[in-house]
């Protein structure tokens, strides 16, 4: 590749870099609070505000799996991704309004508007990654630094800013955000005209347009429905995991020797991302609630002394992955030169034991309490080891998918990727509701060890999670094998000549 393509590449990621990080600074700003806005604003009960947001994290993730066949098949994924930020931003400016009936709905808008966009952006980086496994493992590893790095701004501000001004306040901060991302995109959307799917090269097509734009209105009513009734969110969780089953199936049974070795390969490492996600919900479930009722929540530093709100501590995640990312992403282009690349299930297996470390952290802290409090220096080391295993597991995600998946396939399958992962949102929070607080309990000493418990079981889950990936990596390595023969070439970035053919 020419100088030249190498930085016409650069520019384009750069583009979905920032569209990408404003999209997660509303995204995490608002789920920093809901958890805590639910209970202490709206007065829900632990279990009713965990299993809520595990609904509707479930149908957040689930719902990437249409955006991606949108992007892919019916808009163009450029259009799919600039639809869905604007949804998104129409969904906070809903939570922004001080009417709580809005709850619901606003979050039907957003979860539908995430659906939209989601997967579309990761298709573009496969895209312009095409054929350079080290360099996409390294360009997703960034990009997923793009999202922490919106969540670490907005995660700062939207706990004071809820304190001190109000929760509507807070919620209007993240559509502030979501707007400056579609701002961004807007002025710089020429550096991505190269870049897209078929439906991106043709005139956009205003009845398809109107047709998602309906079917968008609809989905967010019908998200507003399912999240009124836990019974009703649980049924749909259990239907999304038949029509993961399915697809894979399906996708297995039509695909060539080599597709079904790649989708074999990316299903056995959706369901340990799976597992993955039950871990990782518990960030803004139990460690939330763990902090505001067992926590410290004044951290002494080297000359100063500092207050941390509950919610705060979320953004000890986006701060690790932001100041990890860059060491990863280069220790992969360093082993990618000298042909010692570490296989992404090997990672996968690296990124369990990590995780056992932190919640083990977490576990083990209620044996230093006073009081029923533990130091924030446990919240702040478990969280490290946490976002270490993320970025080792659900970072490489949808770097998988751009591996093991063609190109024709690539959004749709990132999509079922993001669905696997609603499903084990959902989970996660079941599981998190183990150790629910009851109502009537308010001292610290009686519900540390209800938390403590919980965290020191997960962390033998994540053990258990790594002896399995490490007994399949020889599987993995077959499969592997099995798939990687001569890629074709299309040209991931296209030829002016191309372009003009596809305009024809």
């Amino acid at each position: 590749m020419t100088t030249a393509n190498v930085q016409n590449r650069k520019k384009s990621f750069a583009v979905i870099f920032f569209i990408e990080m404003w999209e997660r600074f509303g995204y995490y700003g608002m789920a920093a609070l809901m958890v805590l806005f639910m209970s202490q604003k709206l007065g829900f009960s632990d279990q009713k505000a965990l299993l809520t947001w595990g609904a509707f994290a479930a149908l957040v993730y689930a719902t990437p799996a249409v955006g991606g066949w949108i992007g892919d098949q019916i808009l163009g994924t450029r259009r799919t991704m600039t639809l869905g930020a604007l949804t998104l931003a129409l969904g906070y400016i809903l939570l922004s309004i001080p009417n709580d009936s809005l709850l619901y709905f606003a979050l039907g808008v957003v979860a539908v508007g995430n659906g939209l966009f989601k997967a579309n952006p990761g298709s573009l980086i496969s895209r312009l990654y095409e054929g350079d496994a080290s360099a996409t493992d390294s360009a997703f590893t960034y990009y997923y630094m793009s999202v922490n790095l919106g969540a670490f701004i907005s995660q700062i501000a939207t706990p004071l800013i809820a304190k001190h001004v109000g929760w509507h306040a807070a919620f209007a901060f993240c559509a502030g955000g979501m707007l400056l991302g579609l701002l961004t995109y807007y002025v710089l959307r020429a550096l991505l005209r190269n870049v897209g799917s078929d439906p991106d090269f043709k005139p956009l097509d205003l009845n398809r347009l109107f047709m998602v734009i309906g079917g968008t209105v609809l989905a967010a009513v019908a998200v507003m429905f399912i999240l009124q009734s836990l019974a009703i969110a649980r049924a749909f969780v259990v239907l999304a995991g038949i029509a993961l089953a399915v697809i894979f199936i399906v996708m297995i049974s039509r695909g060539n020797v080599r597709e079904r070795n790649g989708l074999i390969a990316v299903l056995i490492l959706t369901l340990q991302t799976i597992l993955f996600f039950i871990f990782y919900q518990q960030m803004s479930t139990s460690l939330t609630l763990f902090a505001l009722r067992n926590v410290n929540l004044d951290l002494n530093l080297l000359f100063m002394s500092l207050h941390i709100e509950p919610a705060q501590f979320q953004v000890l995640n986006p701060m690790w992955i932001f100041l990890l990312s860059p060491l990863l992403a280069w220790i992969y282009v360093r082993l990618g030169r000298d042909d010692r690349d570490i296989s992404i299930a090997g990672k996968f297996a690296m990124g369990f034991a990590v995780l056992s470390v932190g919640f083990f952290i977490y576990g083990l802290s209620g044996n230093f309490a006073v009081d029923g409090r533990v130091s924030a220096w446990f919240m702040i080391w478990g969280f490290f080891f946490q976002s270490l295993g993320e970025l080792l597991i659900s970072g490489l995600g949808l770097a998988m998918v751009s591996h093991y998946v063609p190109a024709r396939l690539r959004g749709f399958m990132m999509g079922a990727w993001f669905l696997a992962t609603g499903i084990s949102q959902y989970l996660g929070s079941i599981v998190a509701n183990f150790a629910s607080v009851p109502s009537d309990v308010t001292d610290a000493v009686q519900s540390l060890p209800l938390y403590t418990n919980l965290f020191m079981k997960l962390g033998f889950v994540a053990v258990a999670g790594t002896v399995i990936a490490v007994a399949l990596l020889p599987f993995m390595k077959k499969l592997s094998d099995a798939h990687r023969e001569e890629m074709p070439s299309p040209a991931s970035v296209a030829t002016e000549e191309e372009l003009m053919h596809r305009a024809d």
